[in-house]
């Protein structure tokens, strides 16, 4: 179910926010963990077990950093067992068969998996794993009903597509919400804004790149194929920022206030100012627990271009399991280096 499908905008929504609004206070969350893996396995039932697996052993880390916060060495053990569970998570499922036909190409004896990628896995991974750490640097309060932190991880507005919403953004509003009227309105008003981005926009440019990606290059003009390029551009433009939108107006309608995900990308005057307003939640996520965690810029500029280099491989890999995606990552990062220590540019 997409939130531009008309299943999901007169059937599922409605419901929801009658449901939603009509529940007692202390009911709430409950209600929404039920609707949330309601979406998830509109689709996917059988992949409600691997998140609500993951839901359960994050929540069980994060309970167990918190009882051995003054005893730091054993509390980053169940940090350690949180991010190696849910990178091996992720893993199996997104990256199995591209290990597997790596190996394979190189005479091993081996046979994919075929495995169907779960919806989201991408981003709740990322987020549940995000969730114990912060309780260990004291950046997040431990949370102590289950319910409540699946209410968290299932979190409908944001599960498929993001933004990734890091639980000590919201920690406090997950428990103590308001939602007033005006709220309410300005998340319809995002919500239709997304939607406008998605249907009207993104599809039909998404239509014209389709006919001209299809045409031989024989026939393709050096007109065509700059006009194509732009309309690839502007289509997974207005495709991810309107998904952004509407699931930013979703949490303004159920009294969440998700961070921007994008702030007009293409205004940019660098590529390092671009990558600090496309996929906002994706950069930040990848500075805040892979560059600084590393050492960032503090010990001299080649671990400062080895950091880079990891994150940038990183964050192209995470998009896709495929060599393109990692190509792409160290094109942006070198691109990124040449750019921060030769060109200058503006921040």
């Amino acid at each position: 179910m997409v939130f531009s499908s008309l299943p999901f905008l007169f059937g599922y929504l409605p419901v929801v926010l009658a449901v939603l609004k009509l529940a007692p206070l202390h009911a709430r969350n409950f209600c929404l963990f039920l609707v949330s893996l309601i979406f998830y396995g509109w689709s996917e039932p059988v992949y409600i077990v691997i998140m609500l697996i993951s839901t359960f052993v994050d929540y069980y880390n994060g309970r167990m950093v918190d009882k051995y916060c003054d005893d730091r060495r054993k509390a980053k053990r169940f940090v350690w067992f949180s991010v190696i569970f849910n990178l091996s998570l992720l893993g199996f499922f997104k990256y199995a068969d591209f290990f597997i036909l790596n190996l394979q190409a190189l005479g091993l004896p081996l046979s994919p998996l075929h495995l169907s990628l779960p919806v989201g896995i991408s981003f709740y991974t990322f987020q549940t794993m995000s969730y114990p750490i912060d309780v260990y640097r004291r950046q997040a309060p431990v949370q102590k009903s289950v319910v409540s932190f699946g209410a968290y991880v299932t979190l409908f507005p944001q599960l498929i597509a993001g933004p990734i919403v890091r639980y000590k953004d919201i920690a406090e509003q997950l428990d103590h919400r308001q939602e007033t009227a005006d709220q309410f309105a300005l998340g319809v008003q995002r919500f239709v804004a997304g939607l406008a981005k998605k249907v009207l926009l993104a599809n039909s440019i998404g239509a014209l790149w389709d006919t001209i990606s299809a045409l031989p290059a024989s026939e393709m003009s050096v007109a065509g194929a700059w006009l194509g390029i732009i309309a690839f551009a502007f289509q997974i433009y207005f495709d991810f920022s309107g998904y952004s939108d509407m699931a930013i107006g979703l949490g303004k309608m159920l009294g969440f206030e998700f961070l921007e995900n994008f702030n007009y990308p293409y205004i940019s005057r660098s590529i390092t100012e671009f990558w600090r307003r496309w996929h906002i939640s994706l950069s930040t996520w990848f500075r805040d627990y892979v560059y600084i965690p590393l050492g960032g810029s503090r010990h001299g500029r080649g671990k400062q271009i080895r950091n880079l280099m990891i994150v940038w491989l990183l964050t192209g890999f995470w998009h896709g399991a495929s060599w393109n995606f990692m190509l792409w990552g160290i094109y942006f990062g070198v691109i990124l280096i040449l750019e921060k220590f030769l060109l200058k540019p503006v921040l």
